[in-house]
């Protein structure tokens, strides 16, 4: 599903220009552990912002769309499995299907077998007849713009409302994924395990403006730096800034070679992403990536 390791020895595998070696080094001390002030975590939450945005100027969301319902459609499909394999599937399913009133017309086991490489296709398509059907009988036709519509809609929770309403309509949001779980938990932003409560803590911390491309870069690093299992401490931008340092490989070069997509040399998740995007655009369904 395009996410292997990989090593990443030409000149498209270098990291952006600002991952410098300097702030992929583990500092030679630190303070003592102390209870941080609240005025402490805010700043430092702040600073790891500036420093993603400096790493990640391009950040984006990784689901090809062109409006509002195909985002709100790719949103729901990207559960349980990876953007790239949703981008890979869409360009049909949209083909067949290219409006609310289209799809919640369709034959439930056609939609099915479009689906199907997402995972949960049964599930899924039962929430795309539901939405759809509900966009055209409840909205005439067209997402809602706002969020206490759009999680009256089934299959759409929080994190796809704001997913939606950042990207399609410029309402921020923060987007509470597994990432952007992970991530603030190991910088210490919040000890919260539950999603609403996550994003309610952090949003204290940041601009309501921010909101958005902070859950883009803090899920672009989740993604290709700071992974779940085993993450790529010493290649990271942040280091120096995250009380989380040392749990995963601290070696530069070995920590490299666990960089993913354009920070490791390989494609991203888009098959079109945006044209300042510095990594390979995607292979489609079936072609040899």
């Amino acid at each position: 599903m395009g996410e292997q390791e990989s090593v990443g020895s030409t000149e498209a595998s270098k990291p952006h220009k600002s991952v410098k070696g300097s702030k992929s080094a583990r500092p030679e001390s630190r303070p003592e552990s102390r209870p941080e002030s609240r005025l402490a975590l805010v700043r430092r939450a702040r600073r790891i912002n500036r420093e993603l945005a400096e790493v990640y100027p391009y950040a984006h969301p990784e689901l090809d769309f062109e409006n509002s319902f195909q985002l709100l459609v790719a949103t729901v499909l990207s559960a349980q499995t990876t953007d790239l394999r949703v981008n890979q599937t869409t360009p049909a399913l949209f083909a067949a299907y290219p409006t609310p009133e289209d799809m919640a017309a369709a034959d439930p086991e056609a939609l099915e077998q479009l689906i199907r490489p997402t995972g949960f296709f049964r599930a899924k398509a039962k929430s795309l007849l539901g939405l759809s059907a509900a966009l055209r009988d409840r909205f005439g036709g067209e997402v809602p713009g706002r969020l206490e519509d759009l999680v009256t809609l089934p299959g759409v929770g929080r994190k796809t409302a704001n997913v939606v309403l950042g990207n399609a309509f410029g309402v921020p949001g923060l987007t509470v994924d597994t990432h952007f779980g992970r991530l603030v938990r190991r910088w210490k932003w919040t000890a919260q395990e539950d999603p609403e409560k996550v994003e309610a803590e952090i949003a204290a911390l940041f601009p309501k403006s921010e909101w958005t491309m902070l859950s883009h870069r803090i899920i672009f690093h989740g993604r290709r730096v700071c992974h779940a299992r085993k993450p790529a401490c010493g290649a990271c931008p942040i280091a120096p800034l995250c009380p989380a340092y040392g749990e995963g490989e601290t070696d530069p070069d070995k920590a490299k070679k666990l960089l993913k997509y354009e920070m490791g040399g390989q494609p991203g998740q888009r098959l079109r992403p945006p044209s300042d995007y510095p990594g390979r655009p995607a292979a489609p369904l079936g072609a040899a990536e």
